[in-house]
C-alpha cells in the first residue's frame, strides 16, 4: 500500500527533523510515563456522530483543546490545523484569503465541517469549508477524524470530518478578558462570560466576542510592493436549558466578518478587497426516553457569503438542515438510526439554484472483552441525482491492554457542486464523484502516553476537475468534467510522550496523491510531512519548541513546477504572574524561512505574538 522509496529526498536541512521525529515515535512506544499535555478527553463524538468513550475508537481521531489552540498563537484556524496529523494547508496569501486544508491528501472539498452540530459549506466554485471565514478565537475544541465517513454524514466526507465546537459553561459564572499584541501591528481582543443560573442551574450561557486587524504582509511581492491587511470581527453565544433531567434544549449562534487585502491577478498593481461574512444557527433537544434509548432532534442554518471590492463579485451560499438521532443500548450492543434532511442553495449570478437531500443512517457498535465492531449504512435520496448508498465496517481487537490493532473499509461520495453544474463554467450531467477506501491501523495507549501508526488507500472515482478545451463545454476558457481518477494512499504515525522531564509529542506522514490517470502527483502536496514538538516547566515558565516540516511539492499538474520544502522553527512561553493573570508569548518562524504553499503567493516571515489573559479562579 505504501513505498517510502517512491517519495522525494528530504531537504538536507529538514533530514535532522526527520531523524527527530523517528527518534520521539520511538520513545513513545517504549516508555509509560504520566502525560498530560494534548490529552484526548474521556468522550468523543465525530467518530459515531454521538458521545463515545476514548477508549471505544476504532478510528483515526485527533483531538485539539483551548489551551493547545491558546498556546499555538495562531491567528486562523488553518494554521493550527496544519500541525495535525495528516493536514496540509495551502493559502493564497494572508490572513482571509483563500485557503485550502487537505486531509490525507484529498482535496479540501473532500472535508465535511461542522460547528457545534452545524453543517457549514460552500456552493461555489470546487465547494468545501471556507476556512479563512471561521474564527479561531471562538473555538473551544476541534475532533478531526481522518478516513471517510459519508455513511454517518453523508456527501463530501470522503478524506474526513472536521467537528468544532465552541464554549460551554463549566461553572456558575466565569468571565474572561484577552488582549494581544503582535508583528505586522497585529492586534486583537478578547472577552467572554459564561455560567449557570436558575433553580438547581438549570439554564447554562456562554458568550464570547473577538476582533482582530493587522497591517499584514506584501503577499504578492511581483505584482505590488505594499502591505495586505486584514480585519475581523465575530461572535458566538450558546444557551442551554435542563427541563429536566431527562430532557435539555440548546440554541446557539455564530457570526464572523472578514474583511483582508490581496493583490489582483491580472492587474499589477490593483488593490482589491476580500470581504467574507458567515453566519450560523441552530437549535437541539436532547432526550433521554428510557435508561437505553436517546435522542437527539436538531434544526439548523448557516450562510456564507463571499464579496470582492472593486472588483465585482458576489457569491451567497445558504445551508439548512433538520436531523432527528436516535441510540438504544443493550449491554455491549449500540444501535442507532437517522433521519436527515440537508437543503443546499447558491446565489451567484447567473447561478440562482437550490437543492435537497434526504437520508436515512443505521449504525451498530459492539464491544465485548477485547473485540470491537462498528458498522454504519446510509441511503441518501438527490433530489438530482436520485439514491445514493455509503457503507463502512471497522473491527478492532486488543492484542494487549496497551495495543490494538484495527481494519477498516468504507465507502463514501461527494455531490458537485451547484457552481460546477449551472455557472458558465458548469457541466450540469455531472454525476456524483465515489470513494473506497481501505486501512489498518495499530494504536497504543498507557498510562497516558500514545503511538499510532495508520496506513490508508483511498481511489477516488469520476472526480470533478477543471479543464481547458474539454469536448462540450460551453465556455472557450474550459469547464468542469467527471472524467478524472485520483489515489490517495499513505502512512501516519503519531506520538505524545514524556522523557528526561519533557513533555514531546510529534507525527510524520508519508503521503501519496496521484491522478490515478496519468500518475502525475496532485499539486501542492508534499510526499512527506511532520511535526514534532517538546515543552517543559522551568522556574515558573511554561517553555516550548516545535518545528514544522514539509518536503517539496509540485504547484502544476503537469509536475514541472517545483515548491521547496521548508522547515519552520517555533518558540513559545508562558506564566502565571498571579491568581487570575497569565502571559504567553510565542516566536513562529525563528529562523525567518522564506517559502511558499502556492507559486508567487508570499507567506509571512518571523513573527512574534504576545498576549495577557485575565481569568478568574472562583
Amino acid at each position: 500500500m505504501f513505498h517510502p522509496s517512491s517519495g522525494a529526498a528530504a531537504p538536507i536541512a529538514a533530514r535532522p527533523c526527520v531523524r527527530a521525529l523517528a527518534l520521539a515515535l520511538c520513545a513513545a512506544g517504549a516508555q509509560a510515563q504520566p502525560l498530560a499535555e494534548n490529552q484526548a478527553p474521556t468522550t468523543v463524538v465525530t467518530a459515531a456522530r454521538a458521545p463515545q468513550s476514548a477508549q471505544q475508537l476504532l478510528a483515526d481521531l485527533s483531538v485539539i483543546d483551548r489551551a493547545a489552540i491558546e498556546a499555538s498563537g495562531a491567528s486562523g484556524l488553518a494554521d493550527v490545523l496544519a500541525r495535525v496529523p495528516g493536514i496540509q494547508m495551502v493559502r493564497n496569501g494572508g490572513m482571509g484569503n483563500t485557503t485550502n486544508l487537505m486531509l490525507r491528501g484529498a482535496d479540501t472539498a473532500y472535508t465535511a465541517v461542522y460547528i457545534d452540530g452545524i453543517r457549514f459549506s460552500s456552493q461555489s466554485g470546487s465547494g468545501g469549508a471556507t476556512w479563512e471565514s471561521i474564527p479561531l478565537a471562538l473555538i473551544d475544541r476541534i475532533e478531526v477524524l481522518r478516513g471517510p465517513a459519508a455513511a454517518i454524514y453523508g456527501s463530501d466526507a470522503i478524506g474526513g470530518v472536521v467537528q468544532i465546537f465552541t464554549r460551554r459553561a463549566q461553572q456558575a459564572f466565569a468571565p474572561s478578558v484577552s488582549l494581544g499584541l503582535g508583528s505586522n501591528s497585529t492586534r486583537r481582543l478578547q472577552a467572554g462570560v459564561s455560567g449557570m443560573g436558575g433553580a438547581d442551574q438549570a439554564w447554562d450561557y456562554a458568550l464570547d466576542i473577538a476582533s482582530e486587524r493587522s497591517d499584514g504582509f506584501d503577499v504578492r511581492p511581483s505584482r505590488n510592493a505594499d502591505r495586505d491587511g486584514y480585519k475581523s470581527l465575530s461572535g458566538a453565544a450558546r444557551l442551554g436549558w435542563r427541563i429536566n433531567d431527562s430532557h435539555q434544549l440548546r440554541a446557539s449562534l455564530l457570526a464572523s466578518d472578514i474583511d483582508a487585502g490581496y493583490d489582483n491577478s491580472t492587474k499589477p498593481g490593483v488593490d482589491d478587497r476580500s470581504k467574507h461574512r458567515m453566519h450560523a444557527a441552530g437549535l437541539e433537544w436532547n432526550a433521554q426516553w428510557s435508561e437505553r434509548w436517546s435522542s437527539v432532534l436538531a434544526l439548523n442554518a448557516s450562510e456564507d457569503r463571499y464579496e470582492t471590492t472593486p472588483t465585482a463579485y458576489l457569491s451567497t451560499t445558504q445551508l439548512r438542515g433538520l436531523s432527528w438521532q436516535n441510540q438504544w443500548r443493550l449491554g455491549a450492543q449500540t444501535f442507532s438510526a437517522t433521519l436527515e434532511r440537508r437543503e443546499d442553495a447558491l446565489q451567484n449570478a447567473p447561478v440562482d439554484r437550490e437543492r435537497a437531500q434526504n437520508a436515512l443512517a443505521l449504525g451498530y457498535q459492539w464491544h465485548a472483552g477485547k473485540q470491537h465492531l462498528q458498522a454504519q449504512l446510509r441511503h441518501d435520496s438527490d433530489s438530482e441525482f436520485g439514491g445514493k448508498q455509503t457503507g463502512s465496517l471497522a473491527y478492532g481487537y486488543d492484542l494487549t491492554p496497551q495495543w490494538r490493532a484495527t481494519a477498516s473499509a468504507a465507502t463514501a461520495f461527494r455531490a458537485p457542486t451547484l457552481y460546477q453544474r449551472f455557472s458558465n463554467y458548469g457541466t450540469a450531467g455531472l454525476t456524483p464523484e465515489n470513494g473506497r477506501n481501505v486501512e489498518l491501523a495499530a494504536r497504543y495507549r498507557a498510562q497516558h502516553n500514545e503511538f499510532s501508526a495508520t496506513a490508508y488507500r483511498n481511489r477516488i472515482s469520476d472526480q470533478v476537475s477543471y479543464q481547458v478545451g474539454a469536448r462540450g463545454c460551453a465556455s472557450s476558457l474550459g469547464c468542469y468534467v467527471s472524467v478524472a481518477q485520483a489515489e490517495y494512499q499513505g502512512l501516519t504515525l503519531a506520538a505524545a510522550t514524556q522523557a528526561l522531564g519533557v513533555r514531546w509529542h510529534g507525527s510524520l506522514d508519508f503521503n501519496s496523491a496521484k491522478d490515478a490517470s496519468t500518475g502525475l502527483y496532485l499539486t501542492r502536496r508534499a510526499r512527506q510531512f511532520g511535526t514534532l514538538g517538546a515543552s517543559r516547566q522551568i522556574a515558573g515558565w511554561q517553555w516550548g519548541a516545535d518545528v514544522q516540516w514539509s518536503a517539496r511539492r509540485f504547484d502544476d499538474a503537469a509536475n514541472t513546477k517545483v515548491l521547496g520544502g521548508y522547515a519552520l522553527w517555533n518558540l513559545s512561553a508562558s506564566k502565571s504572574l498571579a491568581r487570575d493573570w497569565k502571559l504567553r508569548a510565542r516566536l513562529d518562524n525563528a529562523f525567518d524561512k522564506r517559502y511558499e504553499t502556492a507559486a508567487t503567493y508570499a507567506t509571512e516571515g518571523r513573527r512574534f505574538f504576545v498576549s495577557l489573559q485575565w481569568t478568574p479562579t472562583p
